[in-house]
């Protein structure tokens, strides 16, 4: 297949790009800069625009598109940008597959952020939206990329916390948690559900090649656990213990309270129902042993 990636130097997007490139796949990737060489094309969201010719010599389209959640404090600026990055890249997106006929497959990203913190209620892709910012970030990212013409098969990609060597949640507490100075974040009751990226990149594959799965895709492995476990295993990984709780006074002075309960302390046990339904096989469903294959 012919793909087109936005977000693809980011933390999944180059997984991704590197995963379908191994296994034959064409990747042109859309960058907001000049292109360096031909397997890049600029894409233009302020004015919606995507250089020629388009997308209309592609197969399908991935939009990791978007400024990252917890980069940086919650200003009202910010957050306007966290929305204009992922609605005005989407739009770009699905403005350039009226033109692209050949182009039937639209995964778009999108976050398990949808449902809201809901303690330990188990979260398929048919559950209700939650309430908060990042739920109506979510619905709003969504409604953008189902706007997209009738010929495109939209997908939507609720991600939970994706285990990479270096980068997303592991990244950020990878230095503290090497010192010996980890543990979980706040009570450690809230749930984290989570995916190995080896099982990200093939879920992305899987579902850019089966045709019949549309709509919201739930990300994550089949067991997730509570904030406590899930620090406790990232240090065994690591050879290192896990005893010093996050005090949460700290992060919500940095980053304000409604990103760390929004986002820092959210309980999401978010099942990958669809996935599962429709057969596709985890590597890596044990919390302990992918913190394991990551570290």
């Amino acid at each position: 297949m012919r793909v087109a990636i936005t977000g693809a130097t980011g933390l999944l997007g180059t997984a991704t790009t590197q995963h379908l490139r191994q296994n034959g796949h064409t990747v042109i990737r859309l960058v907001r800069r000049e292109p360096y060489g031909p397997d890049e094309r600029r894409i233009d969201p302020p004015n919606r625009t995507i250089a020629d010719p388009g997308l209309t010599d592609m197969d399908a389209v991935i939009n990791f598109a978007g400024v990252g959640i917890a980069d940086t404090r919650w200003t009202s600026d910010y957050k306007r940008k966290l929305r204009a990055s992922r609605v005005a890249t989407t739009q770009t997106i699905v403005n350039a597959l009226a033109d692209a006929p050949k182009c039937t497959t639209l995964l778009n990203g999108s976050a398990i952020g949808y449902y809201g913190s809901r303690g330990d209620e188990p979260l398929d892709e048919y559950s209700s939206k939650g309430t908060g910012f990042l739920a109506d970030l979510v619905q709003d990212w969504e409604a953008t990329a189902d706007a997209a013409p009738e010929h495109v098969r939209v997908v939507k990609l609720r991600t939970g916390h994706v285990l990479t060597r270096t980068g997303g949640i592991l990244g950020k507490q990878r230095l503290h948690f090497g010192l010996g100075l980890g543990g979980p974040i706040g009570d450690g009751t809230q749930v984290v559900s989570w995916i190995a990226v080896d099982d990200y990149v093939r879920a992305i594959e899987f579902l850019l090649t089966h045709d019949e799965i549309s709509g919201p895709v739930n990300l994550t492995a089949p067991n997730p656990v509570d904030n406590t476990t899930f620090s406790k295993a990232f240090a065994a990984a690591l050879h290192r213990p896990a005893y010093l709780p996050l005090p949460m006074f700290a992060p919500k002075l940095l980053f304000t309270a409604e990103m760390v309960d929004d986002a820092m302390l959210a309980s999401q046990r978010a099942l990958p129902k669809r996935l599962l339904d429709a057969g596709f096989t985890f590597e890596h469903t044990e919390v302990r042993e992918a913190m394991r294959s990551v570290c």
